[in-house]
């Protein structure tokens, strides 16, 4: 993995259907908002685009499920760059579930990929990524 730091969340009530399963759609969520969490640390997060004018925006998802996460199940999520590009980057992730506290194994729920491209804010057309913003993601590529 690379130099990103994993998320870690408890499964809450709101996440879950009447049976207290997670909703299939959290998984993706949970790996773009570690992703989000990251370029806050990073310092290249919405706060940046937001001053470029920019938002982010998802343009391809792709998920495969293994396990279902319950509530109050704790979640660790980890994110990977995978590719950085003028207008997109590439971050794949995982979900696992904890087991038996922190001291415990973790089983692995769910796998996922997404690219993140740029749109600017007034119209919606794509843009480029900020310098500032592909350095920080290809910093975290090599330090794999």
């Amino acid at each position: 993995m690379s130099g990103l730091r994993p998320l870690r969340r408890r499964v809450e009530h709101v996440d879950t259907d009447a049976a207290g399963v997670v909703h299939f759609t959290r998984y993706a969520s949970l790996i773009e908002t570690a992703l989000l969490e990251n370029l806050e640390e990073l310092g290249v997060g919405t706060h940046l685009l937001s001053a470029r004018a920019l938002e982010p925006a998802v343009t391809e998802l792709r998920m495969t499920y293994r396990a279902a996460a319950r509530f109050p199940d704790l979640l660790v999520v980890r994110v990977d760059v995978d590719h950085v590009a003028g207008e997109t980057c590439g971050v794949s992730g995982t979900v696992h579930r904890v087991e038996n506290g922190a001291a415990g194994g973790e089983t692995l729920l769910a796998t996922g990929g997404l690219v993140l491209g740029v749109v600017r804010a007034g119209d919606g057309a794509p843009a480029v990524l900020p310098d500032t913003f592909r350095a920080a993601l290809r910093a975290r590529m090599e330090d794999r």
